[in-house]
């Protein structure tokens, strides 16, 4: 195995600390603020290390390469973007500590994501529609990365899938800007140019999420280790578990707990570091 080692700022200090700590064989630099710690072994005091230094760290199997992948299936909110949609169409209600302290529960796993959904749309009820056309122009930015992360994943021919339990009106308009492949999402009803506070057909949750990654996986005919998945929240776990390459993202504890990698500090474009 491999330690790969990524973050804002890595001191030569910290890098030959987890050497030490990794036995490994030496340390090179792959790309800037990217080293690569050859024939590395897990040690209990690598994850707090580098978390004092605000490092991100992955053990990676030396054969691993982004040839080997064909899907990446990605979340949206907080995840692909830097924000919670609806809260922001919350706040144009004045409503954003209400809704915000649902999403927040929803995605740490303490209540149900379809129930939270429901409950928090319930309360945009009058909403005039351009308020999201203002979300999506002021308020929504991608994650750090993720145009260069995304265009990399074109050049290898990998095909892409943006599921989230948000809503079609920014998956939509996120589609054709990034040239992704497929995505799925919830609708919101709109009647009259305003808000009326449901959603419209089956919720995308977190069954959604994992029954859209099987389904175009299988139609892809790819096998569970040629999939790589990134989330954030608890509703993105199952998704997640169908993956053979997990990743959390700026994720929940919970969901930090269950992922094959972790990225807490870097870019979404860290993930291509973590296949030589």
């Amino acid at each position: 195995m491999h330690l790969i080692i990524q973050g804002p700022n890595v001191e030569t200090n910290d890098l030959k600390q987890l050497a030490k700590l990794a036995g490994a064989n030496g340390i090179e630099q792959t790309t800037s603020n990217v080293f690569r710690l050859a024939n590395a072994s897990p040690h209990a005091e690598i994850e707090s290390l580098c978390a004092k230094a605000q490092l991100d760290f992955a053990f990676v199997p030396e054969t691993q390469t982004l040839d080997q992948i064909g899907l990446v299936v990605m979340d949206m909110d907080s995840t692909l973007i830097t924000i919670e949609c609806i809260d922001e169409i919350a706040d144009m209600l004045q409503l954003k500590p209400q809704v915000a302290a649902i999403t927040e529960s929803a995605m740490r796993g303490e209540i149900d994501f379809a129930q939270s959904l429901t409950q928090r749309v319930a309360l945009l009820a009058g909403l005039e529609q351009g308020a999201l056309q203002r979300v999506y122009d002021e308020r929504l930015k991608l994650s750090p990365g993720a145009e260069r992360f995304l265009a990399t994943l074109q050049q290898h021919n990998i095909k892409t899938l943006l599921v989230s339990g948000g809503f079609t009106f920014f998956t939509d308009k996120l589609k054709p800007r990034l040239k992704l492949d497929h995505t799925a999402s919830n609708t919101l009803e709109i009647v009259d140019g305003k808000l009326t506070g449901k959603v419209l057909g089956t919720i995308v949750d977190a069954q959604g999420k994992a029954d859209h990654l099987k389904r175009l996986r299988d139609q892809l005919g790819l096998k569970r280790e040629q999939v790589i998945a990134i989330g954030d929240g608890a509703n993105d776990l199952k998704m997640l578990g169908e993956a053979g390459i997990s990743i959390a993202y700026r994720a929940k504890p919970v969901v930090r707990a269950q992922t094959t990698y972790a990225i807490n500090y870097c870019g979404l474009d860290a993930v291509l570091n973590l296949f030589i």
